[in-house]
């Protein structure tokens, strides 16, 4: 009598890697490992939530974070069988119905601001809205017409930009306004050096540096932006800037403290919000090779992508060691356990 062949069990779905290591509603994910698809058509459960897949193989599925989902445990199934669970950051919606075109802000008691923009010589009902650490939104500030770039100092006080009529206004913890400065053309992103010195970037070619007794200087000039510069501080006073062009291979300039510029990256689609963490390395809301969402470069300028997802114009660092994600019209926070760059 013939002898039946055993059949062997399938192998189960084993991941591999996950790329980047973040994300946030609608942003892709690259995942790779082996015999992803061994038992016909996988699926994937971001959170716990089905994800769309763009493309299903046995050795690699490209994955979108679905609206629903929550935490980033990642999961692989095929026919019956399950990959163990992978760990990613996915971002959390913590405020909507916004418009920002530049970073969040975050005080030192990890309260965020935002602006709702608007079109050009559109003024919205509110500027500034504060969402605490509850994530509870409020306004806060509601004269400013088209509120660009924020940035606090190290008293606490908060300064907002116009790219309409070129003010830099400072606003007090309890959202009292006044002019800190003007004419600074078409107004945007706004950083702080160790010295108390303001920039200012002006998007038709000029970088403004403002002293503590409100002189003016023009720091360096740049290609003008068709959108916004945007500024931030990393070691030894350089100062990063990004400014997107109609080029899709822009470049993050670096600009040192005697007004030298040079550029640090060039290969970014699209540079907006940029901010620089404890270890000195670089984030830039933009794409790279066609992905978007931020892009992190290293000191040895080295990029990759470090998080996933559409439409991001801006980024902070809060003090609980996560990141604010500004799109075009929400906040996300996703938690990275990254500390940013310590304010100047």
């Amino acid at each position: 009598m013939a002898s039946k062949q055993r059949v062997q069990p399938a192998s189960r779905p084993t991941i591999e890697v996950v790329e980047p290591e973040a994300a946030i509603t609608g942003g892709e994910l690259h995942i790779r490992g082996e015999h992803l698809a061994v038992e016909g058509r996988p699926s994937v459960k971001v959170g716990n939530q089905p994800a769309h897949l763009v493309i299903a193989g046995d050795s690699y599925i490209l994955a979108k974070v679905p609206d629903s989902a929550m935490v980033g445990e990642l999961v692989v199934a095929t026919g019956s069988l399950e990959s163990d669970r992978y760990e990613t950051h996915v971002g959390v919606q913590i405020a909507d119905s916004l418009h920002p075109v530049a970073n969040p802000a975050v005080d030192r008691e990890g309260n965020i601001y935002s602006t709702f923009s608007g079109s050009r010589g559109q003024k919205s009902p509110v500027s500034i809205y504060k969402i605490d650490t509850n994530y509870n939104s409020k306004p806060f500030v509601t004269d400013v017409m088209n509120p660009t770039g924020l940035v606090f100092d190290r008293e606490g006080l908060l300064y907002v930009s116009s790219r309409y009529d070129g003010i830099v206004y400072q606003i007090t913890p309890s959202g009292n306004m006044t002019t800190y400065v003007e004419g600074m053309g078409v107004a945007t992103g706004l950083a702080f050096d160790k010295d108390e010195n303001l920039y200012v970037g002006d998007r038709s070619g000029t970088i403004f540096k403002i002293s503590k007794s409100r002189q003016i200087y023009v720091f360096a000039t740049l290609e003008p932006s068709i959108a916004a510069y945007h500024l931030a501080f990393g070691e030894e006073d350089y100062l990063y800037v990004t400014g997107p062009t109609t080029s899709s291979f822009d470049s993050v300039y670096r600009i040192s403290k005697a007004g030298e510029v040079e550029v640090f990256f060039r290969g970014i689609g699209r540079p907006q919000g940029l901010a620089v963490d404890a270890k000195n390395r670089v984030y830039v809301a933009g794409s790279l090779a066609g992905r978007r969402g931020i892009i992190r470069i290293d000191e040895a300028r080295k990029p990759e992508q470090f998080l996933s997802g559409p439409g991001i114009v801006g980024l902070a660092f809060t003090p609980s060691r996560s990141i604010v994600v500004a799109t075009q019209n929400a906040l996300f926070r996703v938690d990275v356990d990254i500390a940013g760059r310590p304010l100047p």
